[in-house]
């Protein structure tokens, strides 16, 4: 008998318009009824398991100790390995497809303790086709270990080391600036960057700096904020977000739509020669595989 849960913290691409989460949830509360369901978001965008994977590493700090079902999952149905990782000495499971999407939030919270392949059919549902893990396979699974089946019940021990890893890319300071990516924009349109604090300095100093913003050619002038209404009307701000990530923002209106960028997009801060540490330009462009 393994540990027995109470929370259940549920993160996918579902979205609302069709009846996948309601689905899952009934599955889950009809094998665990004591089970308290959190839905962590429902948002991600379709089949897009670095959104997820990021989303699920911003929140893993935060999600009450349990069970931890992710379904991001273009792979259904292929030859993707279906797992559940054990962290935290068993304070928390993670069930989901094993294709980047759990590891970045594996990684946050200090490795995993037990790994599991889910190749044991006996505590799946029976299903006309294999299309729909996240109710025939993930959710059964992630009741069961909340009744306190044990790990190494759903299947074969997988190394941890194997586990596929998230795509989590990292600044880069080179001879023309810091080059960086658009993480995240959130509902509000704030751009959040893959630049910690301990970046900024370099490149547009302290609060009250000032740099610009160069997008497809024209500049925009940015003050670095510690809130939102520091920016000045019509303004840009770049502050450090809630997460401690350097995001640009807009007082009350949408940054990423001022500047016409999304998640994915790369950019450099360059300091101006003049002035270095507190004037910066930004190019704005969108990755390109190489």
């Amino acid at each position: 008998m393994g540990r027995c849960y109470d929370t259940l913290s549920f993160l996918s691409d579902y979205g609302t318009d069709d009846e996948f989460v309601g689905v899952v949830h009934s599955v889950v509360r009809s094998i665990a009824p004591h089970l308290a369901i959190v839905d962590v978001t429902h948002g991600i965008p379709a089949h897009d398991v670095r959104a997820g994977g990021l989303t699920l590493a911003r929140s893993a700090q935060y999600l009450c100790p349990g069970v931890v079902l992710a379904v991001v999952d273009p792979g259904v149905a292929t030859s993707r390995r279906a797992v559940a990782i054990e962290v935290g000495d068993g304070e928390s499971v993670l069930v989901g497809p094993d294709n980047g999407l759990l590891a970045p939030a594996v990684a946050l919270v200090g490795g995993a303790t037990r790994a599991v392949s889910l190749t044991g059919t006996e505590y799946h549902l029976p299903a006309p086709g294999p299309t729909f893990a996240g109710r025939d396979l993930f959710a059964p699974v992630a009741a069961h270990l909340a009744n306190g089946v044990d790990l190494g019940e759903f299947g074969e021990a997988a190394d941890p080391s194997t586990l596929l890893p998230g795509v989590m890319p990292v600044s880069a300071a080179e001879d023309d600036g810091l080059h960086a990516e658009v993480l995240w924009v959130d509902r509000f349109g704030n751009i959040q960057l893959n630049v910690g604090p301990d970046e900024l300095g370099d490149v547009v100093g302290q609060v009250g700096g000032r740099c610009q913003v160069r997008s497809s050619g024209s500049a925009r002038p940015v003050v670095r904020v510690v809130a939102f209404d520091e920016v000045p009307a019509g303004g840009l701000g770049l502050l450090v977000d809630s997460y401690g990530l350097a995001t640009l923002v807009v007082d009350r209106a949408s940054a990423a739509v001022d500047l016409g960028v999304s998640a994915g997009d790369a950019l450099v801060l360059t300091p101006t020669a003049d002035d270095p540490g507190s004037v910066t330009s930004v190019e704005f462009g969108r990755n390109e595989p190489v």
